[in-house]
């Protein structure tokens, strides 16, 4: 047996130096394998040739299963690496001077005094990070990749569930199911085949936040919980990345940027504390009007454009409240705290 796999092996490494595609290395292995196995399952017990080649058409069964799991799993691997590098390929952003489509598609951003040409480059060389794809990230996505937002990150663990589709509008009924991620991806892709999506799902946790949110210019997070948006607030501050943070609830929503690097508050500053569960009731709980994500999600994609291109005044060191049902808008300003336990003096 010995000898007989040896000969094969040598088969093999012959065709590899000789330069033979991978598919003609294993036709000859595998041929003296058929053969082998020919003569074990049709010679009689005792045969010379049979002993010579094993002896037993059970021990060769059990090495050509082996090797053939062996061989699956690798052209099971070779299959994902080539299908990673598409993903990668397909995800990287278009360098160079913007392409007569391109031109035609941002001309309303171009022309605008604020904006203007290079304006428009800078956000197709932004990188902007949206966490969560729901409620918020469904229409501040939309508008970065309509804007020409060369990059857009998306984390979410969530997958698609037929309640969100009240509010969350870049999901359709056909994505019920779906990991969140996914599906907002093929709408970006679909809406804008210039930008490059990069997916994440998953949750955001400690262990990643700090260093995923560092390879990003601008952190947009429409999260609904106070654990994540402190966590989000905590790595955007380490990281020295500003934060476009909102929250809506029922017919009112807030938001503000949070730029602590540049002089202004970060979250922790304002909302040193979360507030008692009773208090803060999720949208499940107390229910929310389906346009209003979509008024607060707009605003957290205009924010995030002014702060790339540099166009007139962010809410940096404001929050804004905005009431849908009263049809009120109030701005509050709000100011770093040297004694906030993230961004403060006190730190550390």
């Amino acid at each position: 047996m010995i000898i007989v796999l040896g000969i094969m092996a040598g088969l093999y490494l012959l065709g590899r130096v000789m330069g033979a595609s991978q598919t003609a290395r294993l036709m000859l292995p595998g041929l003296v394998s058929l053969a082998v196995l020919l003569i074990q399952a049709t010679l009689p017990a005792g045969n010379t040739l049979k002993e010579a080649t094993g002896g037993s058409l059970q021990n060769w069964l059990i090495i050509l299963g082996v090797a053939v799991l062996v061989l699956a799993y690798r052209f099971g691997l070779s299959k994902l690496r080539a299908r990673h590098d598409e993903t990668e390929a397909k995800a990287a952003p278009q360098q160079g001077p913007f392409s007569e489509a391109e031109l035609d598609r941002y001309a309303r951003h171009i022309v605008l005094r604020e904006v203007g040409g290079p304006g428009q480059k800078k956000l197709k060389d932004a990188k902007v990070l949206v966490v969560g794809a729901g409620g918020l990230g469904a229409p501040a996505l939309q508008y970065l990749a309509a804007a020409g937002v060369g990059t857009i990150g998306i984390i979410d663990d969530d997958i698609v569930s037929v309640s969100n589709l009240q509010r969350q509008v870049i999901h359709r009924d056909a994505d019920l199911g779906r990991a969140k991620v996914a599906s907002a991806t093929d709408a970006l892709k679909a809406q804008n085949p210039h930008i490059a999506v990069l997916g994440y799902t998953r949750r955001l946790e400690a262990e990643i936040a700090e260093e995923l949110i560092a390879e990003y210019d601008l952190v947009l997070d429409g999260s609904d919980n106070f654990d994540t948006r402190y966590l989000v607030n905590a790595a955007c501050v380490a990281a020295g990345v500003p934060l476009v943070s909102a929250a809506i609830t029922q017919w009112e929503g807030q938001i503000s940027l949070y730029d602590p690097a540049n002089g202004a508050p970060c979250y922790a500053c304002v909302f040193p504390k979360a507030p008692d569960r009773e208090l803060v009731p999720t949208c499940a709980e107390a229910g929310v009007i389906g346009a209003l994500p979509g008024v607060v999600g707009s605003m957290m994609a205009a924010e995030a454009i002014k702060w790339i291109t540099g166009a007139g005044e962010t809410l940096s060191g404001r929050l804004l409240i905005y009431d849908a049902l009263y049809a009120e808008t109030r701005v509050i300003k709000i100011a770093k705290r040297d004694d906030c336990e993230t961004c403060g003096l006190a730190r550390g």
